[in-house]
């Protein structure tokens, strides 16, 4: 077992009233890391974006899941499809980035496949005897549609994503999640490990020093809930004011009542897709490891139905990124200095808060997942609250 896992297991092996945060050494070492992306990445659920990125036949974007080349299209008969983004000839990659295929033609020999991935067509093979087109199809992965969001599996027993994630279906029921309208998706890479900037979305302890200068003024920290994590996730919420309009539910929105109004969700679903959603807006990050030192990161966001179709749409989308982007830049610099901190020699990891809750409960999964520990719930099914 490699030591950065030992140094884990200790830390994660004792109530949360005396937990610390992750010890360093599972931030910088390149065995550990390997051992995410074997253990991790290639074995959950992963998100690509929005489904509402891929909305006509032959739309397709493309992704590096756990260091295999896949993509994710839309058939011809509308559904979503991830497959191998590997030649079955002399495997040449296929696509690069995104955009929309009436075909899939390799650039290297000119194998020609279908949208849903059979052979279509391969320049000059009549005199290799035992090709069969037949038998030639790009591996299918598994590939859902959960509440909007294109979720992509290398593992395929991997169980339903709507099996594991129940709970947060009913959680945030009356935000009707699955109809918000993205607006922009970018990807980005910084000079991070990925579990720091995931954990950094896990706790807005941070929010009143890191974002002082844009949203650290908008909720209380005696207004956050951070309640004990779930198998498959964890969370917590925010109570926001009236200085930020499309946090709040639109007066056209009759499915929410009370303080729901105004209440944001903060999900953290696992291993790496991170939501922010208000009854206004939403955005998010879906992160992959990128070596220890580094997280490549799919950045999105946009708004409810209810803004989204107002006459002032246009200009809710633009404040919003503006927002957004300038909430990034504090970010990335509050992240990448804890990187830098983690791999100094005196580096030791202090005690958590009790806004720090999701954070101790990420530490278990990942712990879980690596070194078999063992997480104990409340049986109890969670209301929405």
């Amino acid at each position: 077992m490699i030591e950065p896992l030992n140094d884990l297991l200790r830390n994660v092996s004792v109530p949360f009233s005396q937990a610390h945060a992750m010890p360093p050494s599972v931030y910088t070492s390149a065995a550990f890391n390997a051992a995410e992306v074997s253990d991790i990445f290639a074995r959950d659920w992963v998100c690509l974006g929005r489904a509402s990125a891929l909305p006509n036949p032959g739309d397709y974007m493309t992704y590096e899941l756990a260091g295999q080349p896949i993509f994710v299209m839309r058939d011809r008969d509308g559904s979503l499809k991830a497959q191998s983004n590997v030649c079955l000839h002399r495997m040449s990659t296929l696509l690069e980035g995104s955009g929309n295929k009436r075909s899939i033609t390799c650039p290297y020999h000119g194998w020609t496949y279908n949208l849903d991935g059979t052979l279509r067509g391969a320049p000059a093979m009549t005199h290799n005897e035992c090709f069969d087109k037949a038998q030639y199809r790009l591996p299918q992965l598994k590939c859902e549609n959960w509440l909007g969001w294109i979720m992509v599996s290398l593992n395929p027993d991997a169980p339903p994503v709507s099996e594991q994630l129940g709970e947060v279906e009913g959680l945030i029921a009356d935000y009707g999640m699955a109809d918000y309208v993205e607006s922009f998706r970018e990807t980005h890479i910084w000079d991070t490990n990925w579990k720091i900037l995931a954990e950094n979305f896990m706790e807005s302890y941070h929010l009143p020093v890191c974002h002082a200068g844009t949203i650290g003024g908008l909720s209380r920290l005696d207004d956050m809930i951070c309640p004990a994590g779930r198998r498959a996730f964890n969370y917590h919420t925010i109570l926001k004011d009236d200085r930020l309009k499309i946090a709040l539910a639109h007066p056209n929105n009759m499915r929410m009542t009370g303080e729901r109004r105004r209440t944001t969700f903060l999900l953290a679903i696992y291993p790496s897709l991170l939501i922010t959603l208000t009854p206004g807006y939403f955005w998010y990050l879906s992160l992959h490891p990128h070596g220890p030192g580094q997280v490549r990161i799919i950045f999105g966001g946009g708004l409810s139905p209810d803004f989204a179709i107002a006459p002032e749409a246009q200009e809710h989308f633009a404040e919003l990124k503006v927002l957004l982007d300038e909430v990034n830049v504090e970010d990335r610099g509050c992240t990448e200095r804890v990187f830098r901190g983690v791999s100094a020699g005196a580096a030791k990891a202090g005690h958590l808060s009790h806004l720090e809750r999701p954070n101790f409960d990420f530490a278990q999964y990942i712990a879980e997942k690596l070194g078999g520990f063992e997480r104990r719930f409340d049986p109890v099914p969670m209301a929405a609250e």
